[in-house]
């Protein structure tokens, strides 16, 4: 293989929900004796789910088949109002790490729908953002992802409001957007867009990347929809060769010129360095920014709250002062080292 040089794409990988989500998790692993138990993937990524589950962590797809009595954290993706409410009632300790810009959206439809709308909803059919979210407004609210599916609307006699499934890629929510505008002139739209401002600032790296590149590797799990929506960017802006993969043992090994990589916002650090690593290119690695991304979420406060107070106790029982115990800055410690830290002993 001859990989001449590397364009690393910046920002890539894990995003701001992501980060909140898997710290969040794994301090409820560090927390409680086993198992833990979370419903759905707490992230679409493969790697990052198999890493909980050798932590005892059990994720399911039903909070009926949590134990009672057992710690429960709620995923990143959202979960319905029902589901969140069994959780409560069911579980000992419940932390729900949905991500707040999906809980944006939430409101914007329990809004609108109280208002007397009808909300058109752009978004993946299955995706668990997509079915939390239409669980907040069931009567209200019709689900679609294509300009065919807009077409087959009917004229509705309420007013219609347009939301969108976070992790859409611009040129998904354009295509269907323009559309349902064209059906409905008066429609109404949040003044700050629903798509993830991660998901853009990845795929307008990759757009700024792909005129550089003789393929393009996507690092990201197949069920994550922020990665597709790359890997298809990647392929529609015309880059010869473009490989999804969840680790570098998935690369051909006949890559060469210039290659570029990213990853999506599921995907931890460390799969980009074994990717690096396998390409070894021969004139370096080139870190391609093209925006500054520093938002940050911090976990939920409940389990934030718990970390305190499990330090509070430990330092107590040793004998030490509880006044001289630093707070603890969560933004410093990076969830991928976070991650990494699960597999030590």
């Amino acid at each position: 293989m001859a990989v001449d040089k590397v364009l690393l794409a910046s920002p890539r990988g894990f995003c701001a929900g992501v980060e909140m989500a898997i710290k969040a998790l794994a301090w409820m692993v560090r927390s409680f004796d086993g198992p833990v138990y979370c419903y759905h993937e707490i992230v679409h990524n493969k790697i990052v789910v198999d890493r909980f589950i050798a932590q005892g962590v059990v994720f399911v797809d039903s909070i009926d088949d949590v134990p009672d009595g057992s710690p429960i954290m709620l995923s990143a993706h959202g979960s319905a109002p029902e589901v969140v409410a069994a959780a409560r009632s069911r579980g000992s300790y419940v932390v729900d790490a949905v991500c707040p810009l999906v809980t944006k959206v939430h409101h914007e439809v329990k809004t609108r729908a109280a208002k007397g709308y009808h909300i058109v909803y752009v978004g993946h059919e299955g995706h668990e953002e997509a079915v939390g979210t239409m669980a907040v407004a069931p009567h209200a609210i019709t689900r679609v992802q294509s300009v065919e599916e807009v077409d087959a609307l009917p004229t509705f006699d309420l007013p219609v409001a347009m939301l969108a499934q976070t992790t859409l890629s611009h040129r998904e929510w354009n295509e269907v957007a323009v559309r349902v505008r064209e059906r409905f002139p008066s429609v109404w739209t949040p003044g700050r867009s629903d798509l993830c401002f991660a998901t853009t600032n990845r795929q307008s790296a990759l757009m700024a990347m792909a005129p550089h590149v003789d393929a393009f590797i996507i690092i990201g799990s197949s069920n994550s929809s922020n990665t597709r929506a790359l890997e298809r960017l990647a392929i529609e802006a015309g880059c010869p060769r473009v490989h999804r993969v969840n680790a570098a043992s998935e690369l051909p090994n006949d890559l060469h010129g210039v290659v570029g990589v990213t990853a999506g916002a599921s995907a931890p650090e460390e799969l980009v360095e074994g990717v690096l690593a396998f390409l070894a290119p021969l004139n370096g690695v080139e870190e391609f920014l093209d925006i500054e991304e520093d938002e940050y979420f911090p976990p939920p406060r409940n389990i934030r709250d718990l970390q305190a107070a499990i330090d509070i106790a430990i330092t107590a029982m040793t004998g030490a002062s509880v006044l001289g115990i630093p707070g603890m800055d969560d933004r410093a410690l990076a969830a991928s080292a976070v991650l990494e830290a699960l597999s030590v002993p």
